[in-house]
This record gives structure tokens, sequence and C-alpha cells, in this order.
């Protein structure tokens, strides 16, 4: 293994000998490069929760480039792949790298479902990009960031790569994103993308829908529509789980009470916002932090 990172971190979580987790955060403000042997035996997916990364393969003469929310699906079993990925400023990125004979076993009764599974398809190569949806990255956040035991980091790893995995594959049978008429148009995408960053950035009052649609220039049943397509959920459903996800991490900080984090996304009481808290997470805010501390 070779890293090359300044500032941040590089953290490799061996679950059990044909399963691990690599945790890539570069916090510079330069390129950064990481290099790892992997061979044909395992199978790897890779999650850019900000940045954004370029894989190189055939020493470099051949890339692959993942954005921000996006990921990457490897494997190849005649010929190794091994890792060789530069990360720009400021990105961070989880790989789950695990060997095809374990992946295998995970989906035995349902391997015809996954379609790089099937016996046709058992020695070809295979790679797939896919956009993120909500539930899969409240998943990898929590992968990122999170306190707990040494004696149990990697039960909690394996549990939560478990729940990415099955999210990943969590798709309807219409839910094909390359044969969307809507998602061939790239000015669309855009449009509805611009709506996810405004949703985010105005979180504490959000437009209605009807002012979003406005504001982006595109119809109400286009940004209801497409909204669904490109991030799996409704665009009030998405922002929900942000905001939750948001509040967790400000109160994981430990320098804001319950009232100033629900302030902060919106709500204007206390009450309020715990019963979201508790419908998304189970738990109160202030259970909650008595559990992570």
């Amino acid at each position: 293994m070779q890293e090359n990172i300044a500032k941040g971190s590089y953290d490799e979580i061996l679950i059990d000998q044909d399963f691990y987790v690599l945790k890539i955060q570069n916090d510079t403000e330069q390129l950064k490069q990481i290099k790892r042997d992997i061979d044909s035996t395992f199978i790897q997916f890779h999650f850019s929760l900000k940045g954004h990364a370029k894989f190189l393969f055939n020493e470099s003469n051949y890339a692959l480039e993942v954005s921000e929310e996006n990921s990457l699906l490897l494997y190849n079993t005649q010929k190794d792949l091994p890792l060789n990925v530069v990360l720009e400023p400021n990105s961070w990125l989880l790989s789950v790298v695990m060997t095809i004979r374990k992946f295998h076993s995970l989906f035995s009764s349902e391997a015809d479902y996954i379609p790089f599974l099937s016996d046709v398809n058992s020695e070809k190569k295979y790679y797939s990009q896919e956009v993120l949806t909500p539930g899969m990255a409240v998943v990898l956040s929590q992968l990122m960031s999170y306190s707990l035991h040494p004696s149990i980091k990697s039960l909690y790893v394996k549990g939560k790569v478990y729940e990415l995995i099955s999210l990943y594959f969590n798709k309807s049978e219409d839910a094909n994103l390359e044969q969307c008429p809507f998602l061939a148009d790239e000015d669309n995408v855009r449009r509805i993308r611009q709506a996810k960053e405004i949703i985010i950035s105005r979180m504490s009052e959000p437009p209605t829908l009807a002012e979003l649609s406005e504001e982006i220039g595109l119809s109400l049943k286009k940004l209801k529509e497409g909204f669904k397509q490109i991030y799996g959920d409704s665009v009030f459903s998405f922002l929900f789980d942000y905001k939750m996800e948001y509040a967790r991490k400000m109160l994981e900080t430990g320098q804001y009470n319950v009232n100033e984090v629900g302030l902060k996304i919106g709500y204007s009481t206390a009450s309020h916002f715990i019963s979201s808290f508790k419908k998304k997470y189970g738990t109160t805010p202030k259970k909650y932090l008595t559990s992570t501390t």
C-alpha cells in the first residue's frame, strides 16, 4: 500500500480476510494520489461523498471520473484492478472491497437479481456508475464519522456496509437511469441539481415546490419526476433526511444545544425538532448524544 496524504486521513478497516473498507479524506488544497494492490478476486464499490475522484487504469492510460454524490462499481475476473485514484482538493471517498465469492454469498438466493452475478457474466468485466440516494448518503456519512469503542468498530462498520450495499441494489425494475429520456437531457439534470442546492442552502426556510420550479425554470411536474429519478426520493423527503443528518452532525460537535440545532435547520420549537429527530433515528437528540459520548 502506498499513500500520499499530508493532511486528512487514510483509514483501512479490515472486516475479515475477504472484506475491507477504505476511508480516504483529502482535506488539503492539493491533488492527492492513493495506490493499493487489489487482485481480480475482488469486487470494488467506490462512493464519492464530496469533491471529485479520478480512477486510473492500465498504467494511467485510461481513467474513470467519479464526481460528488456518485458511485463506481468495478470488477474484472480476468485482470487485476489495483486501486490508483487521484483525489481533488477537499474530497472524501469511501470504498468497500470484498471478494466476489463473499459478495455472491450475500445474494446466494437472489443472484439473478444482480446482473453481473448471473452465470452469463460470471467471467466478464463489469463496471457501473450510479447516483447516490439520500439513504445511501446518510449511511456513508455515518461510516465516515462515528465515535465507538474500538472493540465494536468492526461490527458497526460491517452492519453499515451491509445496509449500504442493500440500498445500492434497492432499485425498482424501471429504474434504469441510462434509458430514462428525462436524464438524457443534461440541462434538465443541471436544473434538478440546482434545485437540490437551493433547498439545502435555504433549508431553514425552503421555498415551496411552486417557487422552486419557477426559480430553476422547470415545470412542477418535471421537477417532481426528475428529482425522484436522480435522488430516489421526493424533494421534501430528501430535505428531511438531509436536515436530520445535518442536525446529527451539529449535535456531535458538542457546541450546540438541542434548541440551537432545531432553529438552525428550520424548527421554530424544540419539541417539533425532537419529534422529527426521533422519527428519523428512533431516539431523542439528548439520548443520541449520550450514546455517542
